[in-house]
């Protein structure tokens, strides 16, 4: 098993059909302790206990700096130690760039942005003492090819700004040997896409990806496991494409 008595974090992991949920489903079957990091209102101690009953939810708002040193705390009173953090959490929204607002703004880059940042402040100095982990931080081929396909611009430079913080973090915390990399999923059949492309406009998108197919929450999930795993013991600082060949130029 690739996780074996690992503990891991995935923040925004409780719904059921997202990447958050398929990674930790994964992750757990690799033999990794899971907590699931997410709003009450996901239920994550009800996500958590799909996975099995040794698994466990915490609440947590990643935008809340004392809420993420508290999650980080609970884990580490329960689990012991602190392995491997998913940054998942983030929010989109389909906006032209004047018809961005400050709340728009605020609302996007807080979860995405600003939650990395939070929640890999908290794990990072139990990653140190324990001298290793790894972060791998969810970002977007929004990020690299300016957005185009669902989100705003706002949500483009938050995913953008994940790339820049995780290359900065890795080459940082390198010493500690605490690995840092990033996956940039393209299109991916989730619940925040759902009935929102037109059939229409899905053929153009198809006719875009060499593979021909939107991806799967899975075809992510493996990515993040491998990026998390020894099998990536010498990646930092990585961008994982997971775009179906998206970006081949």
């Amino acid at each position: 098993m690739l996780l074996k008595d690992k503990v891991a974090l995935i923040t925004g992991g409780a719904g059921p059909n997202g990447l958050g949920f398929a990674t930790a489903r994964m992750m757990a079957e690799q033999g990794a302790r899971i907590v699931i990091l997410d709003l009450a209102q996901a239920d994550p101690a009800g996500a958590a206990a799909r996975l099995g009953p040794q698994h466990i939810g915490v609440v947590a708002d990643v935008t809340d700096k004392a809420s993420c040193e508290l999650a980080a705390r609970t884990v580490l009173e329960t689990c012991g130690r602190i392995d491997v953090l998913v940054n998942n959490a983030g929010i989109t929204q389909p906006r032209k760039t004047v018809d961005i607002t400050g709340a728009d703004y605020d609302a996007v880059l807080d979860v995405s942005l600003r939650g990395t940042l939070y929640m890999s402040q908290a794990v990072l100095p139990a990653m140190r003492a324990q001298k290793g982990g790894a972060i791998v931080c969810i970002s977007s081929v929004s990020a690299q090819r300016g957005g185009g396909i669902l989100g705003g611009p706002h949500y483009s430079a938050a995913k953008a700004g994940v790339l820049g913080l995780a290359r900065a973090m890795a080459r940082e915390y390198g010493n500690d040997n605490v690995r840092i990399n990033c996956v940039t999923p393209g299109l991916i059949a989730t619940d925040i896409n759902k009935g929102l492309i037109p059939a229409d406009r899905m053929v153009g998108i198809l006719e875009q990806i060499p593979l021909n197919r939107i991806g799967g929450p899975d075809d992510v999930a493996g990515c993040v496991v491998f990026l998390a795993s020894d099998l990536a013991r010498y990646c930092t600082g990585v961008t994982l494409d997971v775009n179906g060949g998206m970006l081949i130029h």
